[in-house]
């Protein structure tokens, strides 16, 4: 046996509730793999795990993500070896860790032209993106569609593939500087989070009609404010609750503004299978191995600073992507 150094929480909470503890890690079982960590994916999820708003069952580890080398296979494991460089994303949580054993039909061998820190920042992110873009709604040439936090982790990544597919990306931001980035990550135009009238600008910048899709990670505060942005039929694809969850609403909302449509996908009902899960990542790999992505690793946080780097996250003190170094 080996020792495994893991987060962990027995409440729901801030920052605090997240307490280190070590563990003995028995070798692999049946289909699993040991990986010795080298990066953590730190995502926005994270928070709302420790918060209880997407409830677990305590006590609990934390994190979905992460990237490492392989150092033990148990019995049945066929496609992954000893010394392989992979990442992952899944259930159980568990990723806050320096090392731990992991189902290993979940892992995928990472490409040599991604480094172990842009495959645990980018991964969930970036296979969030493709459903997103490609099964939520699928964004032809020419669409105008809507990203909220468009200079974030996911909002980034979903801006240059928007602009790789030939959409017209309208982004929201925060401030001056995320302005920027979200300017160089390929939106055509830039709104500001506080600006007054937000679906009268997007109506100014589409012709009076609106966008296709609108992808809202924000939540409760932006909810209807989307809906106003949308044009006849448009989808509404709201994957995040950065300002809590979305209250009920009327139906009839949707009729009186067009014949809407409204979504609340997550990603593992798009990556369910082995198959899929491999066309998923790969479609990823070869956009950020192309160069067609790029992934800006705003922050790097010991993972014993866990606490500081979810306060970063959560205050939006953040800008790309972040990973937790064990």
């Amino acid at each position: 046996m080996t020792t495994a150094r893991a987060v962990r929480i027995e409440n729901y909470g801030g920052p605090e509730v997240m307490q280190f503890v070590d563990s003995e890690l028995p070798e692999p079982g049946q289909g699993e793999a040991c990986i010795r960590h080298t990066a953590i994916g730190l995502n926005f999820i994270d928070i709302y795990h420790r918060t209880g708003l997407y409830p677990l069952e305590l006590p609990s580890g934390l994190g979905t993500e992460a990237a490492g080398v392989v150092e033990a296979i148990g019995p049945g494991v066929s496609d992954i070896n000893v010394g392989d460089r992979v990442v992952y994303s899944g259930r159980p949580l568990g990723a806050y860790a320096d090392r731990r054993n992991v189902d290993a039909g979940q892992l995928v061998n990472i490409p040599d032209a991604v480094s172990d820190d842009e495959a645990a920042a980018g991964f969930l992110k970036g296979m969030t993106a493709w459903f997103l873009l490609h099964r939520s709604y699928a964004v032809q040439a020419g669409d105008p569609i809507l990203v909220y936090a468009a200079a974030g982790g996911v909002g980034s990544i979903l801006s240059q593939w928007g602009r790789y597919l030939d959409a017209r990306v309208i982004g929201i931001v925060s401030s001056e500087q995320k302005a920027e980035i979200a300017s160089a990550a390929g939106c055509e135009h830039v709104i500001m989070a506080a600006a007054e009238n937000i679906p009268a600008t997007v109506r100014e910048l589409t012709d009076g009609q609106g966008v296709a899709a609108v992808y809202d990670s924000v939540g409760r505060d932006t909810f209807m404010q989307s809906l106003d942005c949308l044009r006849p039929h448009g989808v509404m694809v709201t994957f995040g609750n950065a300002s809590g969850a979305v209250e009920p609403f009327a139906p009839a909302e949707l009729a009186k503004r067009h014949s809407l449509y409204v979504t609340r996908p997550t990603l593992f009902d798009f990556v369910d299978t082995r198959e899929r899960l491999l066309e998923a990542s790969a479609t990823f790999f070869a956009m950020l191995a192309g160069g067609h992505i790029k992934l800006d690793i705003g922050q790097r946080f010991p993972l014993k600073d866990v606490a500081r780097a979810h306060e970063a996250l959560a205050s939006r003190a953040t800008t790309g992507s972040s990973v937790l170094i064990p």
